[in-house]
């Protein structure tokens, strides 16, 4: 073995031991102190990248105004229709991975943020549970849930943003309690869980009736991480719905038309034009997109298309068109559209590959916003067209230096 002290003499040999022993002692608060780096700040070099971004949301009565979500950098808006975008959840969040995100309608003030991205795959970011804004994102409130990990949908009652949904998917690696369907009717002081399936199974999504918000739908998701692999699917994944705000639910996942068998990932959404019409996208053996056309009790598959329904626990997303009952979209590596009602569908080019999320103005179908892998971007003409992604959110798995 080399010996770095056989270079020297035996006297040269005591006097570095003695140095090298003396340094050791020097007090951890003299080293602090005369630390050389304590004057340095840091500063942005980019790369002005977007990186994935699961959860976006606009304002309808403003139409320049969105909200992103990124699965590692926090809340950003843009109030130029998405040309320049700002963060604004830096200094209140202790998190930075969202899931979630929605804007009340009657009081475009009022935003509520679930942390823990939905997009769960091997490399995943928990989050600790919901912040609120009442000032357009320049401040933000927790107001707790802190215990879910990853959240998978916030809905605000559109007539009062006291009433506000969460859809909690909970732990990824193990069991626990507090994940579900939880329901708020002051403003995120108090929150109720009022749908549980058990310990391994938490909720990715829900929806309100436009037309009533006390018909509620939400999905049941079983999954679990392990350092080894991902489990899909299981006894737990099912659709219930309520008619009345959430109090009471029925499950409609044995209704006629849906697939037997073990389901997974489950997304759904209702048209605002035709509110009886309901869309679930199901990971399943006979999976697909399915529709209901009387609020639920019978069922269709639509479509088989193994392209919307590819690596179901990354996407499984659906979205209708709020001015055209057969117009739908169905997210996943491509951006697909339907305007057929569900049975055949084209693509919408988009800047980025593996798409998340999906916002349209509920009063103009042309303008949305959608997330994706390389970040958001915004379209005023259905997709024909799109903003740059240019926030720099990227996400690194390692650094190395020269």
């Amino acid at each position: 073995m080399f010996n770095p002290f056989a270079v020297f003499d035996k006297k040269n040999q005591v006097i570095l031991t003695f140095f090298v022993l003396l340094i050791s002692f020097v007090p951890v608060h003299s080293q602090t102190k005369n630390d050389p780096l304590k004057l340095l700040q840091y500063r942005l070099i980019g790369p002005f990248r977007g990186g994935r971004v699961g959860a976006v949301a606009g304002v309808a009565s403003q139409p320049n105004v969105y909200y992103l979500g990124a699965t590692g950098g926090g809340v950003w808006k843009t109030t130029d229709g998405g040309k320049n975008w700002l963060p604004v959840s830096d200094d209140y969040f202790k998190t930075g991975s969202v899931g979630a995100i929605d804007v009340s309608q009657s009081d475009p003030n009022i935003v509520y943020v679930g942390m823990g991205e939905e997009t769960l795959r091997g490399n995943v970011s928990h989050g600790d549970g919901v912040y609120k804004s009442m000032d357009g994102g320049k401040s933000w409130k927790f107001i707790g849930l802190g215990d879910t990990r990853q959240i998978g949908r916030i809905r605000i009652n559109p007539k009062n943003p006291d009433i506000a949904y969460v859809a909690a998917i909970g732990h990824l690696w193990a069991a626990n309690d507090e994940r579900g369907v939880f329901r708020t009717n002051d403003g995120g002081k108090t929150w109720k869980k009022i749908l549980f399936r058990d310990k391994d199974t938490g909720a990715n999504d829900i929806i309100l009736d436009p037309s009533d918000p006390n018909v509620v739908y939400a999905t049941f998701w079983q999954m679990r991480r392990t350092p080894w692999g991902f489990d899909s699917g299981g006894a737990g994944s099912s659709i219930y719905k309520s008619t009345d705000g959430g109090d009471n639910w029925t499950e409609i996942t044995k209704n006629k038309g849906l697939p037997a068998g073990v389901l997974g990932k489950i997304g759904i959404t209702v048209s605002p034009v035709e509110t009886n019409r309901v869309w679930a996208i199901i990971e399943a053996k006979d999976g697909g997109l399915y529709r209901s056309d009387d609020g639920g009790e019978n069922w269709t598959r639509t479509s088989d298309n193994p392209n919307i329904r590819q690596r179901p626990w990354y996407y499984t997303r659906v979205y209708a068109d709020p001015q055209n009952a057969d117009a739908v979209y169905v997210l996943n590596v491509n951006f697909h559209k339907s305007i057929d009602g569900g049975r055949t569908f084209s693509n919408i080019d988009v800047p980025h590959g593996d798409n998340h999320d999906l916002w349209i103005a509920p009063n103009d179908a042309t303008r949305m916003i959608e997330g994706n892998d390389g970040g958001a971007n915004v379209s005023t003409d259905g997709g024909k067209n799109w903003t740059e992604e240019d926030q720099p959110t990227a996400q690194f798995y390692r650094v190395a230096l020269d």
